[in-house]
């Protein structure tokens, strides 16, 4: 492996924020870089375009802690952080938390010094951890390595897309107990972030490498993502098993998957041809997307859907075929992001009279 764990300076600008739309859905890049938006509109009642100001407003790059409360709560303008800095200050941050397991249990001093303590930057713990984990006997660890540390380091928006991720899934599932615990234990986590390296080496044609990367996540991670799908950033893939992600898809952010989610096709149509995920969607345990059909922003997917048609903007869809709470004409609306919420059960009683 190589023993080059320091990285030169990169200095970037501000980057623009240009949010997932589910009116448009082209997709130039797999994450999305962060900007200045206008503060939320104060308004009791909760209309289309407010809440596409709340979509906005709940990206991952604010304060650690996001509030899922209704935008009629929102009163502060959010504070503008250079997403450099947010990414030093979390990489030290999961120094100490090292240092703090370590104390609690010195039998894993050796594991934590070689994943975290002895690297300088989250691009050289990562491209190393990576490297470990996706390696064979044929496919060496110190080679990949290499290969991951160079994007990376070219890429600096798939390492604030790694912090986002970071800091979604801290906040939004109860089990993770640190940054460093996903960061180490979270497989979902971390096949998504190679995934980012895969999709940055299938966008520049190197498609070989891309697939073997593919391959090897699906081999030891349980996680089928293609090179070609675009995926957001503060993105929670909760226990991740069985999940698959067809080649032209596209998840916008703040997007929460959880296992044995399949977006895919319907078939042996070429081309475009899998789900177009919006912000804010949470999509629940074994559903199944398929087709080239959008899940808008904000909407949420019942445990076990089949989902084959387009879901509105903030409206829940559940069942085998997947149906509308509240009805195709005046479907409830969600006045809170169910991705941030992770919120799997609210209006059950609109729509099931199942009693224990």
């Amino acid at each position: 492996m190589s023993t080059n764990f320091l990285c030169s300076p990169v200095v970037l600008q501000q980057p623009v924020f240009r949010p997932f739309r589910s009116s448009n859905l082209a997709m130039a890049t797999c994450v999305h870089s962060s900007g200045t938006k206008a503060p939320p509109q104060t308004n009791p009642s909760i209309g289309d375009h407010v809440f596409d100001n709340y979509v906005r407003f709940c990206r991952p790059n604010l304060p650690d802690t996001v509030s899922c409360a209704p935008i009629s709560e929102k009163k502060s303008k959010p504070q503008i952080v250079n997403p450099n800095e947010r990414a030093e200050d979390l990489w030290l941050r999961m120094k100490d938390e090292a240092r703090s397991d370590v104390d609690q249990e010195p039998i894993l001093s050796n594991y934590y010094f070689n994943s975290i303590l002895c690297h300088d930057s989250m691009e050289n713990a990562l491209a190393n951890y990576l490297s470990m984990k996706l390696s064979n006997s044929s496919l060496p660890s110190g080679t990949l390595y290499d290969l991951f540390l160079g994007v990376l380091t070219e890429d600096r928006e798939i390492i604030f897309a790694v912090n986002d991720d970071l800091r979604a899934v801290k906040e939004r599932d109860p089990a993770c107990i640190s940054y460093v615990h996903c960061f180490l234990n979270f497989k979902g986590f971390m096949a998504c972030q190679a995934h980012r390296i895969a999709h940055n080496l299938w966008s520049k044609g190197r498609k070989i490498l891309a697939l073997l990367i593919q391959n090897r996540v699906s081999e030891v991670f349980a996680v089928d993502i293609h090179p070609g799908a675009k995926i957001g950033r503060g993105i929670l893939l909760d226990h991740a098993t069985g999940l698959v992600i067809g080649e032209t898809a596209v998840i916008g952010n703040n997007v929460s998957i959880l296992h044995n989610v399949t977006l895919g096709g319907t078939g042996k149509v070429s081309g475009d041809r899998h789900p177009k995920i919006g912000d804010g969607v949470l999509i629940g345990a074994g559903t199944c997307v398929l087709g080239n059909v959008i899940i808008e922003d904000g909407a949420k997917i019942g445990a076990g859907s089949v989902v084959l048609k387009q879901v509105p903007a903030r409206t829940t869809a559940v069942g085998n075929p997947a149906k509308l709470i509240g009805g195709k004409e005046n479907p409830i609306k969600l006045d809170k992001m169910p991705s941030l919420t992770m919120d799997h059960t609210s209006h059950i009683s609109e729509w099931s009279d199942y009693v224990i």
